[in-house]
């Protein structure tokens, strides 16, 4: 398809500034710092403070340069900081390259910075990879003429429970507490006290519990700040790094990890302008050494006489086989958000031409009415370039969020919002039952939604040609607001965007992973669809009708309906009624679990197989955005545990039909080859979504309100198991009441509140938030204490206020 570009579209051009670098001509768009425009044409000027990403701040004054001509036939008559200096035409700069005045004035700094500046390389972590060591060898002096004594502290002053401060080493380059205020919004650190004593402090009562705080420790030019989790593990010479894409949301992003000795040691922000600029969140930095416990799997298990014990992996293949063999065709398979692009494809294949069944789902968590329908119709089939990106939230002028909090379900799309809204300007909109202090940092204008509502808040937008609705999975609980979204968008010829919260949820998609849809976004129930991946992966046929979504399937199994589940990287605290789904699973006549670790569904299960972990095996996943980003593997080994790819090839193998591939590789090239159905899929007459007409929520009365949940960032999840340093930065769990309903229940700030569903109750610490709508109470949904799959209720559903201690 050729793009015709308009005249009034063409860009607008960039006015230059022509000048002098070391005698080399430079020519940049005005308004570039000397800095950078000396980094175009290959010079490299020393520095402390700057950062391409932060604002100017000058603090260091170790990138001194020479300007002998302004542009006006004026010089400088001292050396400047060419990180806050703009380029002019017809300016000359010299360097440290060319100039002893300016190489100078950067020994001098160097030599000031040292004088306090302890001599621990051997044993700082930064050491190695640290600014401070690499100017000083090649911009500094050979020796020192400070002969006094050192200033020391007390170190390590913990400013979180994750980030430790070693305050000699500091060089007040002011590049953290920038961050922090630029960047996260989270002005929680600052410079204190004047002249020597100047030191990098926090809010006494106030610990630095910012979810991006590990960035700092990143950016810090001289080791000052170090983590609770990597302080003294390693030097970093000795570590082999990878890039790899995080695995704990559908941020995308990209990572680099460094591993020793067949063990991960830490995680780093890697740089990729176009997903995560160079930033990540604490999630994705210091969550992962879950499955470093005693329960990691690492032999097959198979129940005999009632109980789970070790077996071989033909033993245990071949008690899977028979099991699956047994339940024909009456078999579910559920899939999590841990499985990579390849993995889902590999469910979905080995559903349809292995069990011969479409019951197979990735969405075990709450499902709403419609929700599959939307995503076959408004999700699936997209490539990367065809829906809204990075640059195109950055860059639009209004942003909508439906059903989604971006601090806590998408941290990355967080920051670049916040980007957008303090560099331009742009305005955010939330449909929320209140005003979260996320969307407080992005100056986002509050739509108070009572939970169920979410539909009627969306109609009510006035929306222009341009604007940007994000929606999260949690809208699918609201009737009619995903079909909202959809016809507002059209109407307004605005954008939308579903982003969900698990970093494998795009790709299960594509996959196949739904019970209405096949590899490459072909309906199920389309003859043409199923005979072209039928051809493909040379079978006469593929079952007709569409399979069960996954509450169904856990209905059928309680029921007998089902004979037999096949389970991989699901946790059944995750699913809308916990207490359900456990019932099903142990009713359940056959359960094949494939595991990096022993949870409830293994437990459970009749055979169990271990699977690698993230770091030991290799795929992709597909962000938000439907951008690729590749897993490589971390962990070499010469016997690697089994993926799960090999675990269902193996089973393939010994139940007469040949999954056709065994590696990531090899799936990859297949899914590739399939392709993406190129015919329409056409959505029932009347709604786009096949989800229900909007309608109002029924009016609370006396205690009864509604429910508004979602799940925190840092919350009781088992991928963060083990990093208690981390799970201490969690915000606090507490029940949000506006101040009106606070005084109908009658509590207030500090009390207990118990919180009442058919299936249990909770007692809870009250917040009142003057921005919370009356008629609802907010409950975070799996955090510490308050799994909200155990009470049986989700989004929008009725649940009861009582004073705690009254229960």
């Amino acid at each position: 398809m050729s793009v015709v570009t308009k005249p009034d579209q063409a860009p607008a051009p960039v006015e230059t500034v022509t000048l002098t670098i070391d005698g080399i001509e430079v020519t940049v768009p005005k308004g570039t710092l000397a800095i950078r425009a000396a980094e175009t044409v290959g010079i490299a000027i020393p520095r402390f403070c700057d950062h391409p990403l932060l604002d100017p701040q000058g603090a260091c004054r170790q990138c001194m340069v020479e300007i002998p001509d302004m542009g006006n036939g004026r010089g400088f008559p001292k050396p400047q900081a060419s990180c806050t200096i703009e380029v002019a035409p017809g300016m000359k700069i010299q360097t440290q390259r060319t100039s002893e005045v300016a190489a100078k004035a950067q020994r001098g700094m160097l030599e000031l910075l040292l004088i306090n500046h302890p001599l621990d390389c051997p044993i700082c972590d930064k050491g190695g990879e640290c600014p401070l060591q690499n100017q000083a060898m090649s911009n500094g002096g050979g020796s020192s003429r400070y002969e006094g004594v050192k200033r020391t502290y007390p170190k390590p002053v913990p400013i979180s429970a994750q980030i430790l401060l070693d305050r000699e080493r500091c060089v007040l380059c002011a590049r953290c507490t920038r961050f922090s205020e630029q960047i996260a919004g989270d002005p929680f650190i600052a410079l204190v006290e004047r002249g020597a004593l100047q030191q990098v402090g926090r809010y006494a009562d106030h610990p630095y519990d910012s979810y991006f705080s590990g960035n700092v420790v990143q950016i810090c030019p001289v080791g000052a700040l170090t983590s609770a989790a990597y302080r003294f593990q390693s030097r970093p010479f000795d570590l082999v790094s990878t890039e790899v894409t995080c695995e704990h949301c559908a941020a995308g992003c990209q990572l680099r990890t460094d591993h020793r000795h067949g063990v991960v040691r830490r995680r780093l922000a890697g740089e990729a302008p176009a997903i995560n600029e160079e930033w990540n969140c604490d999630k994705g930095r210091f969550a992962f050494v879950s499955a470093r416990g005693d329960d990691r799997l690492r032999t097959p298990l198979i129940r005999e006489n009632g109980e789970l014990r070790a077996a071989s992996w033909p033993e245990a293949i071949d008690a899977a086989v028979a099991g699956l063999t047994a339940a024909g065709k009456k078999v579910g398979v559920l899939t999590g958000g841990r499985l990579t692009l390849e993995d889902s494809y590999g469910y979905a294949k080995f559903a349809r031409a292995v069990l011969g069944t479409n019951n197979v789902d990735f969405r075990t968590r709450p499902v709403g009415e419609g929700e599959a329908a939307f995503l076959v119709h408004q999700v699936a089939g997209r490539t990367f370039g065809d829906g809204l990106t990075y640059s195109d939230l950055e860059n639009a002028k209004r942003v909508f969020l439906v059903g989604f909090e971006p601090e806590e379900e998408s941290p990355i799309v967080f920051l670049r919002l916040r980007k957008a809204v303090r560099k331009k300007g742009q305005s955010v909109t939330a449909v929320a039952p209140f005003l979260s202090s996320g969307n407080a940092k992005l100056k986002a204008t509050l739509v108070p939604t009572l939970p169920g509502a979410e539909a009627e808040a969306v109609a009510g937008l006035t929306l222009s040609a341009g604007d940007v609705i994000l929606v999260g999975e949690r809208a699918a609980l609201a009737p009619g607001a995903l079909t909202a979204v959809v016809e507002a968008a059209d109407a307004a010829d605005a954008r939308f965007a579903w982003v969900p919260r698990r970093a494998g949820d795009r790709g299960a998609i594509e996959a196949g992973c739904l019970p209405s849809l096949l590899p490459g976004a072909r309906p199920v129930t389309d003859v043409a669809a199923r005979v072209d991946v039928a051809t493909a992966w040379g079978l006469e046929s593929l079952p007709p009708l569409e399979g069960l979504e996954a509450p169904a399937m856990l209905a059928a199994a309680a029921d007998g309906d089902l004979a037999a589940l096949v389970v991989a990287g699901v946790e059944l605290s995750d699913f809308a009624d916990a207490q359900a789904a456990r019932a099903a699973v142990e009713k359940v006549g056959f359960v094949v679990s494939l595991e990096c670790r022993r949870s409830e569904v293994t437990e459970a299960a009749d055979v169990v197989f271990p699977v690698a972990l993230i770091e030991e095996h290799a795929g992709t996943y597909l962000n938000w955005e439907h951008r690729p980003g590749r897993v490589n593997t971390v962990i070499k080994q010469l016997n690697a545990p089994m993926t799960d790819l090999r675990v269902l090839a193996a089973l393939a193998d010994a139940m007469g039909t040949p999954l056709g591939f065994r590696t990531a590789a090899q799936a990859l090239a297949e899914f590739t080859e399939l392709g993406t159905w190129d015919q329409p899929i056409k959505p029932e007459v009347g709604t786009r979504t096949r989800g229900r007409a909007a309608k109002k929520a029924k009016p609370a009365v006396a205690e009864t309100v509604k429910l508004a949940t979602w799940r925190m960032l840092l919350d009781g999840g088992r991928g963060q198991d083990g990093e208690e340093a981390l799970a201490a930065t969690a915000k606090p769990t507490v029940a949000r009441l506006s101040p009106a309903q606070a005084a109908a229940v009658g509590v207030s700030t500090g009390d207990s509140v118990v919180v009442t569903s058919p299936a249990g109750w909770y007692e809870l610490a009250v917040e009142v938030t003057a921005s919370m709508i009356d008629g609802a109470v907010w409950v975070p949904t799996n955090s510490p204490g308050t799994p909200i799959g155990e009470l049986g209720v989700v989004h929008g559903d009725d649940v009861v206020l009582s004073v705690g201690g009254a229960q």
